[in-house]
């Protein structure tokens, strides 16, 4: 009988609690294995188990394996290794990385890639990103049920002959490959920045691209990896986890202040003044950027953003293309259309020349390109995007998703429908997207208008809707 709850495999990664990681203080104390704990556990053992499975599911002689600062990263990569050798499959272990270190050795050394992590989550889970080689994503729908199944039914090879491990630190030359989207290094001007890696992976790398550019100064907020997270938590689209980022920011006189999650591979920024900006209007100014490069490109979107990314787009001859939410279908349909840039309101922005995956670095880059060209403010480039009221992602705890989404359908219908990703309604002035959590029981509210008042009567609207 396996010891992997299938529950962990999710959409687009697997994810679970570390048992021996709750204790009395953890929101998830008493409910390990419960029938209604939202979380499966899984042990090392288990980790093997997958580990055996994956080896199976690749079929190719070398796998790259990274981990973030979580505290069972070192156990579980030890884990994973085992059951990787134990199927004669050779591993390249990097070490401690961030999420884009392992999309590039994937993608430069042809081979698969697993990234063991729980991205923002809390530091009692843990989990892996999975990628073919070329740093081809797996999720549902491109292999993660297959995996799922092969795992639990315990169909693993013969192991007769092990596989042996290496270890190598890639961390320069990819720093080298990340530093190509800044032709010209020297031309950055001398920002203030204040950089806040929230004692995840993201210090690993960031720290030695600001060596790169000695002009900028740069005050580095916990850049040691620490797994419990001692100084706030690891997702900083939270408010709460970006106060300290927003204080220093405003005590410094900063130009602008940027922020990892706990495996880097989303960013966020704060513009001079501390003031949050939307994933949309980076998505957007990203887009900009890039469409100057190269005129007439595809840029991929999710569904939730705001219009100025696709209003952008088409004002610069560019093709905007929407997709529902998620890297696996956001990456997938990048390469259907060779798009160079693909954005999400959450802050994961993918790259055609970065093997089409995400990273966490590049967009500061862009910025930094952007600020220095134009010597705007960063609260100044936001603003020449123009006007656009949104209402952030609005999060509700509901019965049923399935009749929140009735209840959308049937009262809006008659607004243009889109049932990608739940539910998107188009009005001419207004247009919003409620959709299920791919992690939590939630569903989540994005809306924009063409006003903040017409913006909040229409957010409190669908949120009575939603909530009833």
């Amino acid at each position: 009988m396996s010891m992997v709850d299938p529950k962990v495999f999710r959409n687009y990664d697997i994810r679970a609690l570390v048992p021996e990681l709750v204790d009395e203080t953890s929101e998830y104390f008493g409910k390990v294995g419960s029938a209604d704990a939202y979380q499966a556990p899984l042990t090392p053992e288990g980790v093997e188990e997958i580990g055996r499975g994956l080896a199976v599911f690749f079929n190719q002689p070398e796998v790259a394996i990274g981990y973030d600062a979580r505290i069972s990263g070192p156990a579980w990569a030890a884990a994973l290794t085992r059951g990787f050798c134990r199927e004669g499959v050779n591993v390249l272990n990097i070490g401690q990385s961030s999420t884009d270190m392992v999309y590039y050795a994937s993608g430069k050394y042809n081979m698969p890639g697993v990234m063991i992590t729980a991205s923002h989550s809390p530091k009692e889970l843990n989990g892996m990103k999975l990628v073919h080689p070329g740093a081809q994503v797996i999720g549902m729908g491109s292999g993660m049920e297959e995996l799922r199944d092969l795992v639990i039914s315990g169909k693993f090879g013969t192991g007769e002959k092990l596989g042996t491990e290496r270890t190598k630190n890639i961390l320069d030359e990819y720093v080298d490959h990340v530093m190509q989207f800044l032709p010209k290094p020297e031309e950055i001007k001398a920002f203030k920045i204040v950089a806040d890696a929230g004692n995840g992976a993201g210090g690993i790398p960031s720290h030695k691209i600001f060596e790169r550019l000695p002009q900028l100064s740069v005050t580095e907020l916990f850049f040691n990896p620490d797994g419990t997270f001692p100084n706030h938590g690891p997702n900083p689209f939270e408010r709460e986890n970006i106060e300290i980022l927003i204080e220093e920011v405003q005590n410094k006189n900063a130009d602008f202040g940027v922020a990892w999650d706990g495996d880097a591979d989303r960013v966020f920024f704060v513009d001079e003044k501390g003031n949050p900006i939307s994933g949309d209007f980076i998505t957007t100014l990203v887009a900009r950027h890039f469409l100057n490069m190269y005129p007439g490109a595809s840029i991929v979107y999710d569904l939730r953003a705001s219009r100025a990314v696709k209003d952008w787009v088409s004002k610069l001859g560019g093709v905007p293309i929407s997709e529902r939410v998620g890297h696996s279908y956001i990456k997938k349909t990048m390469r259907a259309n060779d798009a160079v840039f693909g954005g999400e309101v959450s802050g994961h922005y993918y790259f055609r020349d970065h093997f089409y995956a995400d990273n966490g670095f590049i967009p500061l880059l862009a910025i930094l390109q952007m600020l220095s060209e134009t010597g705007m403010k960063m609260s100044e480039l936001v603003a020449s995007l123009g006007s656009y009221y949104i209402s952030g992602e609005i999060n509700s705890t509901v019965r049923s998703t399935q009749e929140v989404i009735d209840r959308i359908k049937i009262t809006f219908s008659d607004a243009q429908q889109d049932f990608r990703d739940g539910i998107t309604v188009e009005y001419p002035d207004w247009h919003f997207n409620v959709r299920p959590s791919a992690n939590d029981p939630l569903v989540r509210l994005n809306l924009e208008a063409q006003s903040q008042i017409e913006m909040e009567t229409k957010r409190d609207e669908l949120l009575n809707l939603i909530r009833k």
